[in-house]
């Protein structure tokens, strides 16, 4: 087996990647030769904690596993950790053994921030110039690094629950040389783009926040009830997804189905726009919505395209299993 610690993926993963390979994942999904596997994610009843596994096989890339992890709320202010943790596994396909050990936690921040930016790679107006972000944690920041790759943006707005948290995304935002303007949430009318990357579970962002033409990318912790957005926005946009089976149950889908606002069939999958079976974005003036759930084929893929190179580099640890 081989063992690829966490204190080594900055060192293997780039942004591009993780954005190449979950495009690619993306891709198989909607041509049904990659699949997710039923996710488990439950609260443990202890530390506020949630944990789970997400698993799937992708028979284009050959990737077999999966990542098992959770939500600690706690950790940063007791432990100094962060609060998402994780670790990938993978098994060989052709045997079921066991393959690799991946630590997750990076892996997950890039291959999160990579869904969204394929998203705004495919369905976002070409003109877009302004960056709407909402949310300033952990997360945010790679969300905005990998959005502002695929736009010429010339300026970001952001507004947080917590506003002190707002210098973590003026931060990347002046690394990118893009001016940044903290803005009450009405102020998201400005927006070309916004992504949202909240763990709530009430909407934060209303339908008369957003303009036509926006897209929008709901990448926040998904779960029974989550919501980041008001239903009836979805009822306005055209909606796709990683998923569809994960955005109607615990995605963002859920609510606007279960008020009769859209059916399931209004939900669509991202990977057939990649494939070119569905137009996409087809008027200037259309709102798009990508509701990120997170498949735990994202986390193989990405986990699967270093594993080599670890060992390559040796920074690998090779253990009989």
């Amino acid at each position: 087996m081989i063992i690829v610690p966490e204190k080594e993926i900055a060192g293997l993963l780039t942004r591009a990647d993780a954005f190449e390979a979950v495009e690619k994942v993306f891709a198989s999904m909607s041509k049904g030769s990659a699949y997710n596997f039923p996710v488990i994610r439950e609260a443990i009843g202890y530390e506020d904690a949630l944990y789970g596994f997400k698993g799937g096989f992708d028979k284009s890339g050959m990737a077999l596993g999966l990542k098992a992890g959770g939500y600690w709320p706690h950790n940063l202010e007791k432990h100094g950790e962060i609060n998402h943790q994780s670790t990938v596994f993978l098994f060989d396909p052709d045997t079921g053994k066991v393959k690799a050990m991946v630590g997750g936690n990076l892996l997950t921040a890039l291959r999160t921030a990579a869904a969204s930016s394929v998203s705004i790679k495919h369905l976002a107006r070409k003109d877009a110039k302004v960056m709407g972000m909402v949310g300033a944690g952990h997360q945010a920041t790679f969300q905005l690094r990998a959005a502002l790759e695929q736009r010429n943006f010339e300026k970001v707005i952001g507004w947080n629950y917590h506003p002190e948290m707002l210098p973590n995304i003026e931060k990347v935002a002046s690394e990118a040389g893009v001016p940044f303007e903290a803005v009450p949430l009405e102020g998201l009318v400005e927006a070309d783009v916004v992504i949202s990357i909240t763990s709530t579970f009430a909407p934060t962002i209303m339908a008369d926040h957003i303009a036509p033409g926006t897209h929008i990318a709901c990448m926040g912790t998904d779960t029974k009830g989550k919501q980041e957005v008001e239903a009836s926005l979805l009822a306005r946009a055209t909606v796709f997804t990683d998923e569809v089976a994960q955005s109607i149950s615990i995605g963002e889908a859920q609510h606007a189905i279960a008020s009769g606002l859209i059916a399931q069939s209004d939900v669509h999958e991202l990977g057939a726009v990649i494939n070119g079976t569905h137009p996409g974005r087809t008027r200037a003036d259309e709102i798009t919505l990508f509701d990120g759930t997170g498949v735990g084929l994202q986390d193989l893929a990405v986990a699967a395209s270093i594993v080599d190179l670890a060992v390559e580099k040796g920074v690998a640890t090779i253990v009989d299993f």
